[in-house]
């Protein structure tokens, strides 16, 4: 292991929110590919199912194609939805630099409607710094978006 990677520090994003939303409606939006590509952007090959492969394809960057590759890790239906996301080229540094790293969206009943807990894990700085940053900010905006296709779909 090198210096540098010695020095590296891992990073995660963690978005808890009450949204005024049944969990089952929320988690619909969290699971249906045609609603995800309302508030974030369209899936290829989604399907809520342990080990299924998917991918999102999103501005490419340098030696990067854009391609984000996804793999189902967990599902517990209106509670809980894992995957890892991963993109990149060694190539790149700053955007579309190598990123491997999980999404966990949890979802918990509650009085006021649904408290989801979303944790993007594993961002490795200084690699991952530019890809944090803008997700960071990204994120707040999905969840916002999240709730108002839930609002819809009630």
């Amino acid at each position: 292991m090198s210096a540098s990677e010695l020095k590296a520090e891992t990073k995660d994003i963690v978005l808890d929110e009450v949204l005024p939303h049944a969990p089952e409606t929320i988690w619909k939006a969290l699971t249906s590919a045609q609603l995800i590509a309302r508030w974030l952007m369209p899936p290829t090959g989604f399907e809520a199912v342990e080990g299924n492969t998917f991918t999102y394809q999103t501005t490419p960057g340098g030696a990067w194609d854009g391609v984000i590759h996804c793999r189902v890790l967990e599902v517990v239906p209106n509670r809980r939805l894992v995957y890892a996301w991963k993109g990149g080229d060694a190539r790149n540094t700053g955007y579309g630099a190598p990123l491997d790293t999980v999404v966990t969206w949890s979802l918990t009943p509650v009085e006021a409607g649904t408290r989801i807990r979303l944790v993007h894990a594993g961002f490795v700085l200084p690699r991952n710094e530019s890809a944090y940053t803008g997700m960071s900010g990204g994120w707040k905006k999905v969840v916002r978006q999240l709730d108002e296709i839930s609002s819809e779909e009630e």
